[in-house]
């Protein structure tokens, strides 16, 4: 088990007065100029509103977007302001995140408020790891907690440099990322099943070969179905393919029958000849896709193939979208494992990225035991990999 310091290890008397730099996710989609979903920051909460109740002067920081130097789209002043209108506690904003005048800023911080610094990515130096800026961070503050897991896997100044000046640890949201994640690894409730999907097998064998040691049941679905279902001698028409990695699709399938691990792929496919939501479509065997034809969703046998699996689980990690979500002709499959998902008594763990997406777009995020608020993060955790924002922090 993975243990790391946390807020929670932290009293009132260590934080009344102390400057804390929080390290949050704050990296907000936004539509006509308006936050279109504010879930990040109303994710951080937890963290902020405990820092700020027990005394704490609390300076957030965060990225948005991927800048290139300063860019004023990109300044985190809508951000501040919704933020102002979640907490109980009062908010400022800082033009800059180093330099006089956010330390002038910082040094007139009262007890139990909030100071949100520019966009950090303005700075070159953030991405770098630059040790100095990293170390003019750190000088702002006393303490500093990372609740930014989406980028944990990042050796950021923000994210890792800082933690080498002053103490760190986790807040509230990535002690529950970590601890729902590495439960999932280590201690799950069985059997266990993992659904993976997504298009590439490049992006998701390693995760593959981790699951496959640990699950009792692994689900395979979405466009790096055609990869494996090519490597059996089936056809696949168009479907997408990484024919490089059909040798790595081969041996994943010799290494699950060594070690009697059940691999279930879909039986059928929704197909059409164009990559459309308007495309005309037709059901068909997974292993018999006609030529000038692509797979773009599970079929009904399929759903219910799973949905009986998903039925008789103990806990189900689920990464990856199970056909082309985002056009509602070939949303079906998704939207169908979401929704048992939803209804199970199984403990449901959801990898973050197009999952969560697909979950939210259906309304069901409240039925979930734990959504994960970082697709990379997520996955490079469950590989085994040390994210160097973790690492970073305090052990137990």
């Amino acid at each position: 088990m993975l243990k790391k310091q946390s807020v929670t290890d932290l009293v009132r008397a260590d934080l009344e007065g102390k400057r804390v730099f929080v390290r949050v996710d704050f990296n907000v989609p936004f539509e006509n100029g308006q936050i279109s979903d504010d879930s990040r920051i109303s994710e951080a909460l937890p963290t902020i509103n405990y820092l700020c109740e027990n005394g704490a002067k609390v300076i957030l920081a965060s990225h948005l977007g991927r800048p290139k130097g300063i860019d004023d789209s990109l300044r985190l002043t809508p951000v501040a302001k919704r933020l102002a209108e979640l907490v109980q506690f009062p908010v400022q904003k800082a033009d800059e995140c180093v330099g006089s005048a956010v330390e002038s800023q910082v040094s007139g911080l009262a007890s139990g408020s909030i100071l949100l610094l520019e966009n950090v990515r303005f700075h070159k130096e953030e991405e770098a790891n630059d040790p100095a800026f990293a170390k003019q961070l750190a000088s702002l503050a006393d303490l500093f907690v990372l609740d930014a897991f989406g980028t944990a896997h990042r050796a950021h100044a923000s994210t890792a440099g800082i933690a080498h000046y002053i103490p760190a640890y986790a807040g509230l949201l990535v002690k529950k990322e970590i601890e729902f994640l590495d439960n999932a690894i280590s201690n799950p409730k069985r059997p266990f099943v993992a659904i993976i999907g997504g298009s590439k097998v490049s992006s998701k064998i390693d995760v593959l070969r981790k699951l496959l040691s640990v699950v009792d049941t692994l689900i395979i679905g979405g466009g790096m179905t055609f990869t494996f279902v090519k490597a059996q001698g089936g056809k696949i028409g168009n479907s997408l393919c990484e024919d490089s990695k059909i040798g790595e699709a081969l041996q994943f399938l010799e290494d699950a029958k060594k070690l009697s691990k059940k691999v279930i792929f879909p039986t059928d496919e929704v197909i059409t000849q164009d990559f459309s939501n308007e495309s005309p479509s037709q059901i068909v065997n997974v292993h018999n896709i006609p030529d000038g034809w692509g797979g773009m969703d599970i079929g009904p046998d399929s759903i219910e193939l799973f949905n009986d699996v998903i039925n008789g689980a103990g806990t189900v990690l689920w990464n990856g979208p199970v056909g082309v979500f985002e056009m509602d002709n070939f949303s079906k499959g998704t939207f169908a494992i979401a929704k048992t998902l939803a209804n199970s008594s199984a403990i449901t763990i959801v990898g973050g990225g197009d999952s969560a997406s697909a979950i939210r777009k259906a309304n069901l995020s409240e039925h979930f035991s734990h959504i994960s608020t970082g697709g990379g993060a997520s996955l490079e955790f469950l590989e085994g990999k040390e994210l160097p924002g973790i690492q970073a922090l305090k052990d137990k």
